[in-house]
């Protein structure tokens, strides 16, 4: 049942801040966003990750928003797992829809990545979607299970504990457009069904599954009320005070 499953928002600064910024953003969540049903992680730049987990409550998990598929090398500009950990940090995004489409990260690279920061000793949010063409084609489900295998292939099952799984339709992000709660509910529950079958029962009903694609104070109510839906990876309102009735969607 979904309350068994601990509701998770996660806040993605993606290229945006300053220190002044990062600490406006800090400010509100240390006033209003700890809620010990909710557990919430934000995602910084890289540059301030460090910065974000000393000023931030502790019971607000940290992010990094990429690290590589290795610990060193010569790979100019990224980050690894272990640095990530040495500032003290727990988490990483990977497979944002802007890395797959912008920077165009494959899927292998995307499971390839999983598998080392879990073994690495982080937790991950992997995220999943289809662009409006293959949703309009009808290939949602086939991308999201596709994206989703190319994981399952890299990992364990015992890993599935340390792992959120982000439903993020691409043509919903920074658009406006939302996927109704009746489309995103749907794409959860084909999901977690596919998994049971592909992982386990155990794994599906566990896994929690957040949506992510426009979401704001406005629609976060209605998407929270969705048995699926687990909680929200949020973009542009993560930014602002709106983020705290986010955090507080089923409150």
């Amino acid at each position: 049942m979904a309350s068994q499953r601990k509701f998770f928002v996660g806040g993605n600064w993606k290229l945006n801040g300053t220190k002044k910024g990062v600490d406006g953003i800090i400010d509100f969540i240390n006033k209003d966003c700890v809620d010990p049903n909710v557990e919430v992680v934000v995602a910084p730049s890289a540059i301030y990750l460090d910065y974000t987990r000393q000023k931030v409550n502790t019971s607000v998990g940290v992010a990094a928003q990429n690290c590589y598929k290795v610990g060193s090398g010569a790979f100019t500009g990224d980050n690894s797992a272990e640095m990530i950990k040495d500032v003290g940090c727990e988490w990483v995004i990977l497979g944002h829809s802007e890395r797959r489409h912008v920077f165009g990260e494959s899927d292998q690279l995307i499971g390839e990545k999983t598998q080392f920061a879990l073994k690495s000793g982080l937790k991950v949010i992997a995220c999943i979607g289809e662009k409006l063409d293959e949703r309009e084609a009808g290939h949602t489900e086939a991308v999201c299970f596709r994206q989703t295998q190319a994981i399952i292939d890299c990992i364990q099952e015992s890993d599935w504990g340390n792992i959120v799984i982000a439903y993020e339709p691409v043509w919903a992000i920074g658009t406006g457009k939302t996927a109704s709660p009746e489309q995103a509910q749907e794409v959860h529950d084909t999901l977690r069904k596919w998994l049971a079958d592909k992982v386990s029962p155990s794994v599906a009903s566990s896994v929690r599954i957040i949506y992510g694609g426009s979401v704001t104070a406005a629609n976060a109510k209605d998407l929270g009320k969705k048995p699926d839906i687990d909680g929200f990876l949020v973009g542009g309102a993560s930014l602002k005070p709106d983020f705290i009735q986010i955090v507080k969607a089923r409150a």
